[in-house]
């Protein structure tokens, strides 16, 4: 037979509640980009009760470490329930994978030194098989109640979420790396070399080329050949633009038309 908590949450004095009153929880793309798994893959229902209480400040605290979130959440009885999140934390080796590719990248590279995460490392980390955000989640609660999340476990998700804003950093140590030891590995790699610009010509003084001043920079011949595909990918532009904030079946328009930019980009028949 299964219990359920009814009757009011009692009130906690001091307790972690989200900034966000109404609409969704969550301001910068990271902790949106959680919250739109959370909403992909856990109960409506209850996550709308977890955010409730997670607007009320039921939950108490939380700690995170690499695999794992702790939190204790007050529910209508005396004592708080204990509530576990996990998920795998990457081991040494996959840390030094992950490291060295965001190392090799240089706008990735400058953007976590500033403190930002960088929009691609998501697709980054897909690519090594060490996805950022987790397709699933392992989530106990002490309390009498059945269903994964329960409204506990999701008022701690949605702090979570939040927390997720306010340091980005907190995403990559859930998955066993922190800030701190994450910087120092990249402040100790070598700067990556930059990509030559096509469009970059070698300035020369005009006296110097006063006798092949109108010849072609290449022959004629070689106009008809089609380029060398560069190193720039195709969705260059998706990266650069702002996200608009719309949707196609719950995919960010973004995400459905990144495939989409690889496939015409992609090498041409012959």
């Amino acid at each position: 037979m299964a219990f359920h908590e009814y009757g009011r949450p009692i009130e906690v004095d001091g307790g972690l509640a989200v900034r966000s009153k109404r609409g969704k929880i969550g301001e910068q793309w990271w902790s949106r980009r959680f919250v739109d798994v959370l909403e992909e893959i856990c109960d409506p229902g209850r996550l709308s009760r977890g955010r409730a209480y997670a607007r009320k400040g039921q939950v108490m605290d939380f700690a995170l470490r690499p695999g794992e979130v702790t939190a204790r959440v007050q529910g209508s009885r005396p004592q708080p329930y204990r509530v576990t999140i996990r998920v795998t934390a990457y081991d040494d080796g996959q840390w030094d994978e992950l490291t060295e590719a965001l190392a090799a990248r240089a706008l990735y590279r400058a953007a976590l030194l500033a403190g930002e995460m960088p929009r691609e490392i998501v697709e980054l980390c897909a690519d090594l098989g060490l996805p950022l955000f987790p397709a699933r989640l392992d989530i106990d609660c002490s309390c009498p109640d059945w269903g994964v999340p329960c409204k506990h476990g999701s008022a701690a998700l949605y702090v979570l979420a939040e927390a997720f804003d306010d340091d980005p950093f907190l995403v990559l140590a859930w998955r066993g790396r922190d800030r701190a030891e994450l910087l120092d590995i990249l402040r100790g790699t070598a700067e990556p070399d930059e990509t030559p610009d096509p469009l970059a010509v070698e300035e020369q003084p005009l006296d110097a080329r006063l006798a092949d001043f109108y010849a072609p920079g290449i022959s004629l011949g070689r106009l008809r050949e089609r380029p060398a595909r560069g190193s720039t990918p195709p969705e260059l532009l998706l990266r650069a633009l702002e996200p608009p904030p719309i949707r196609v079946r719950h995919i960010p328009l973004v995400d459905a038309l990144r495939s989409a930019y690889r496939e015409l980009g992609g090498p041409r028949p012959s």
